[in-house]
């Protein structure tokens, strides 16, 4: 069965939003283990909000490799509002969430990446439908914009799967939701 990854840079104080605001260029040259990251899906989810930002910018962008990954991989977008979608590759996912990533996950292939979609990776935490969080930790304090972990509920349990740290001090984590 697929996993289903969530991705994100996240600054030292939990900010997740407009992670170009706090990454420093210099840090780009870190960023080789990521190639790692894309070798390891062939699907995309994405909620509204993402989904729209990305597809009016990543369609005529040249930042590799990620735009090449990005605009040719299956995109599902989550949404109750959207009725269609123009970005190639682009599927509407409209009913009930677990059900669809139930039915996404039994199909053939890798593991299906949430890149941005901030309130999305939120909710599929709390619904325990993440089955690994990878964090990209940004040596920043971002000072404002969203935070991943700003949440009512339970305390959801994070074993540690692996780290790394990139010369730059970028920290590469992935973690794996307590069942």
């Amino acid at each position: 069965m697929r996993k289903l990854i969530s991705y994100l840079f996240i600054s030292i104080d939990g900010v997740v939003e407009a992670p170009n605001a706090f990454l420093r260029e210099d840090l780009y040259q870190d960023l080789a283990p990521f190639d790692e990251t894309i070798a390891e899906q062939d699907a995309v989810l994405l909620g509204r909000k993402t989904y729209e930002e990305w597809s009016a910018f990543w369609p005529g962008s040249e930042i590799e490799p990620f735009a090449t990954f990005i605009n040719n991989t299956p995109k599902y977008v989550v949404s109750k509002s959207l009725a269609t979608l123009d970005w190639p590759h682009s599927h509407l996912l409209g009913g009930d969430i677990s059900d669809e990533i139930a039915a996404l996950k039994r199909k053939p292939g890798k593991a299906i990446g949430v890149h941005g979609s901030i309130s999305l990776v939120q909710s599929l935490l709390t619904a325990g439908l993440i089955d690994e969080l990878k964090v990209i930790v940004c040596p920043a304090i971002a000072g404002k914009g969203c935070r991943l972990f700003s949440r009512e509920g339970d305390p959801i349990q994070l074993d540690l799967k692996s780290a790394l740290t990139t010369p730059g001090g970028l920290q590469f984590l992935a973690l794996r939701p307590r069942a």
